[in-house]
């Protein structure tokens, strides 16, 4: 089992920068896809970002550019560095952790095993 805890969010301008942390504890998952989704009231869980155990990383298409998805696999750690933040862009922030590296679709929530409780970011206009 991996639990995952998240911190980092928090109220922020707009305009304003945030960066997200994610914990993993229970196994070491250097070889793990790690990625964040969010979820804003009344929507579905989105897909943001992850990234490979080997480093490389990957965007949903409206993210890149603002966001940028790294991971310290010595730490099992994961992080969401947020810039120009919009407040669109206000929602609870999950970490998810895949253990299948192979994956091929990685904006699938459901190819993820395990998660995170999640943090609120909030954008103010």
């Amino acid at each position: 089992q991996v639990q995952l805890v998240e911190s980092g969010g928090g109220l922020v301008q707009t305009g304003g920068s945030l960066r997200l942390s994610c914990a993993a504890s229970g196994r070491t998952v250097n070889r793990y896809i790690m990625a964040w989704f969010r979820q804003a009231p009344g929507n579905e869980r989105e897909y943001v970002a992850s990234v490979r155990g080997s480093g490389s990383v990957h965007y949903a298409d409206s993210m890149e550019g603002r966001f940028t998805i790294s991971r310290d696999n010595a730490k099992n750690m994961v992080y969401l560095q947020m810039n120009n933040l919009k407040p669109e862009d206000t929602a609870v922030y999950y970490c998810a952790v895949s253990s299948r590296p192979t994956i091929v679709a990685l904006t699938t929530y459901r190819n993820y095993d395990y998660w995170g409780q999640g943090t609120q970011v909030t954008v103010s206009s």
